[in-house]
């Protein structure tokens, strides 16, 4: 079996087929690599309506299916359906162990719930890549429905998303990105959006709001770290498959010319976090790809690329992008120190280090950064240090029903269809087509 060399890493095309809200809707699906659903298989979780829907995901011919449950998705949710079932089901209660175990126990289904696994692709015929995803049911809570949290819960539930989720899919969307409702409003989570700021995953999946459905290419701000979650603009999709008969899918490849600016993978290789829950076992003699030895980088370098500056090479955004460095800093200064203005105290006009205005002498210029870092509020430092190349992610609402309950004529979305390049897991045999090497 060939191996390639661990200090220059190879990508495939792989391919990504989104759904989500499917309703007990059974859509054709096009050809892919991985399924990704994001929740809503039913109207209300009964036995049967799951067995349809995991019947039909079950035939599905994608070599990974990756599935995490919506607040509609009651059964699934066992406190919640312990004190509210009856109000669902008072003629025929269901059984939520039932329910959750057709999920559970599909030897095709990749069922999510709150948790990190790492995907294989394993097939002779596929792309034989790996990446790392992350999978949650939960949104901000609305009406009496399934896996539902308050706002004060929001930032400790996806503080659990690690750094390494290569693939991000949650049934809620962030806010203001493919979150807008019937009637105008941006109804995502403004602590799932910070939280993917935190991570940059190449591709972030979600549903929820039907009438939300798209993409939306975000491109984080890294150059300010005093001034977190903030954004150097983002780009809209034209869906191709809008009125025609073509697939509604966005091209994120090198080969493509509009590859994701999501570089991390290329340097540092996927770095283990304690978080992480293991998946089945990988093929047998693979491993995940090793760091290039240029790869790691100290803390001084990675620390000394961050500087509170802006970029003054920043590119200008397209005709269908909205340059918005979506300051987000809506917080009352003082209750919120993650999002509040510069100040004076923060940069020092005399360049001397923050430290040293402070009184206190820095002992060198690792230690000052350090300590601007320190002060970001809950910030992790690894969060920033050596990803630099992380600076973009593809925010798709997948929803298949395009219309919410009550909101006019029912309407029905395409799949969405997405191609990315993935690193090869070491060991993986040679194949000759869909290949490219690391991004410089």
């Amino acid at each position: 079996m060939t191996s390639y060399p661990s200090t220059r890493p190879v990508y495939r095309k792989t391919r990504f087929v989104c759904i989500s809200d499917t309703h007990n809707q059974t859509p054709k699906l096009p050809a892919g690599d991985v399924l990704i659903h994001a929740g809503d298989l039913t109207n209300q979780g009964s036995l049967s309506e799951l067995q349809k829907t995991v019947a039909w995901l079950e035939k599905a011919n994608f070599e990974a299916k990756i599935v995490v449950a919506g607040n509609h998705d009651i059964t699934l949710d066992s406190p919640f359906y312990q004190e509210h079932g009856a109000y669902f089901h008072n003629q025929q209660p269901q059984d939520p162990l039932a329910c959750q175990e057709l999920l559970k126990s599909s030897p095709t289904i990749t069922y999510l719930q709150h948790e990190t696994r790492d995907i294989y692709l394993s097939s002779p015929t596929g792309p034989q890549t790996v990446f790392t995803v992350f999978g949650s049911p939960y949104s901000p809570a609305q009406g009496s429905w399934g896996f539902q949290y308050n706002k004060d819960r929001a930032a400790t539930i996806w503080d659990a998303i690690p750094l390494n989720a290569s693939v991000v899919v949650t049934h809620a969307p962030p806010f203001g990105h493919c979150d807008y409702s019937a009637g105008g409003r941006s109804k995502g989570c403004e602590a799932l959006r910070k939280a993917l700021w935190r991570v940059r995953p190449m591709l972030s999946v979600c549903g929820h709001t039907h009438e939300g459905r798209g993409i939306e290419r975000v491109t984080w701000k890294m150059d300010l770290p005093l001034c977190p979650y903030l954004e150097d603009g983002y780009t809209f999709w034209d869906d191709p498959g809008a009125g025609t008969n073509k697939l509604s899918y966005i091209d994120l490849t090198e080969k493509g010319g509009k590859k994701l600016d999501n570089y991390y993978e290329s340097k540092h290789q996927r770095q283990l976090t304690p978080n992480r829950v293991s998946f089945s076992p990988p093929p047998e003699g693979a491993s995940l790809p090793s760091p290039t030895k240029h790869s790691m980088h100290s803390h001084k370098t990675a620390l000394g690329r961050a500087r509170c500056r802006s970029n003054p090479n920043r590119k200008k955004s397209s005709s269908r992008s909205r340059s918005r460095s979506r300051s987000r800093r809506r917080a009352v200064p003082g209750k919120d120190a993650r999002t509040r203005d510069i100040t004076a105290t923060d940069v020092n006009t005399d360049s001397k280090p923050a430290t040293e205005a402070r009184g206190r002498q820095p002992s060198n210029e690792v230690s000052a950064l350090e300590e601007w870092y320190s002060r970001l509020d809950g910030l992790n430092i690894s969060a920033m240090a050596g990803r630099e190349g992380k600076k973009e992610t593809c925010i798709i609402n997948a929803a298949i029903c395009g219309t919410s309950w009550g909101q006019g004529p029912r309407k029905f979305n395409k799949p969405i269809v997405v191609d990315l390049d993935l690193p090869v897991w070491d060991g993986a045999p040679t194949l000759n087509s869909n290949l490219s090497t690391a991004p410089p």
